[in-house]
């Protein structure tokens, strides 16, 4: 468990309030963190959801510290982002014409 030391002390927790959280025990937090032992799925999963991580950072496979969230084919880069946002500003007639132009721009190319 490369990383869980990590991310307790970054939330300021004690083993024993890790522990209490993850309804375990401290020594399993101190096992876990030294490499003397390994927790179960559900407790990794507990961890990872608490800590907002994957369970590949946690086990120091990955250095990615926050969850890998699979992509769907409607994930919105920051660009789409960003337009979108200024398209909602818009007023109902000048997004009507927005419609209109872009339909033009695609019926033309």
């Amino acid at each position: 468990m490369d990383n869980l030391k990590k991310l307790r002390i970054q939330r300021g927790l004690s083993q024993q309030q890790l522990a209490d959280l993850l309804h375990t025990s401290q020594q399993s937090i101190y096992k876990y963190e030294k490499g003397i032992a390994e927790p179960n799925l559900e407790t990794l999963k507990n961890m990872a959801d608490y800590f907002e991580t994957s369970i590949d950072y946690l086990a120091g496979f990955t250095s990615i510290p926050h969850k890998i969230e699979p992509v769907a084919e409607y994930d919105l880069n920051s660009d789409e982002q960003a337009l979108i946002e200024k398209y909602k500003k818009l007023s109902p007639r000048t997004r009507a014409i927005m419609h209109i132009i872009i339909d033009e721009y695609l019926h033309s190319s």
